[in-house]
């Protein structure tokens, strides 16, 4: 697994291309494991850490948040856009790491609005991203792994 300092420090292209993604529209696509092992999709948002990492929220006592706690694995998919592929789709996958530090979460939710408090924290670890252009008459997939060079494919 890595973090996100770690992603832009090996491949910085490909990840300022995703960060792009996830900057350019608020929500995302986040996918969980229910407890019968289904999938679920919920709505999320993301955001960058001044530490490096890439976090997630989620109300208190939702169902994604139940899912990530009984098992942490996710995939996320950034909005595509309105009708266009421009900057191209990108998904990460990992594991959701809760923040449970009493001081650390009141950080946090001190730097948010006080309606929105307090909500569950995670931070993500990432297993792979993948990213999808359309090039030409083509889709061009970068794929990158933790300790392993940025492979290309076009299809």
């Amino acid at each position: 697994m890595a973090t996100w300092t770690e992603f832009a420090t090996a491949a910085p292209a490909m990840s300022a291309a995703v960060a792009a993604r996830l900057k350019a529209h608020k929500h995302h696509v986040l996918a969980t494991l229910r407890k019968d092992g289904s999938p679920r999709v919920s709505g999320t948002e993301v955001e960058f850490t001044d530490n490096g990492l890439l976090r997630l929220g989620s109300m208190p006592n939702s169902l994604k948040a139940f899912d990530l706690q009984r098992d942490p694995r996710f995939a996320l998919h950034s909005n595509p856009g309105h009708h266009t592929m421009d900057g191209g789709d990108a998904k990460l996958s990992g594991t959701a790491v809760e923040l449970t530090d009493p001081d650390e979460l009141q950080r946090i939710f001190d730097a948010a609005p006080p309606e929105l408090t307090p909500y569950h924290v995670f931070d993500l670890d990432i297993a792979e991203v993948v990213l999808t252009t359309l090039v030409d008459d083509h889709m061009q997939i970068e794929l990158w792994r933790p300790g392993a060079q940025v492979q290309s494919f076009t299809r």
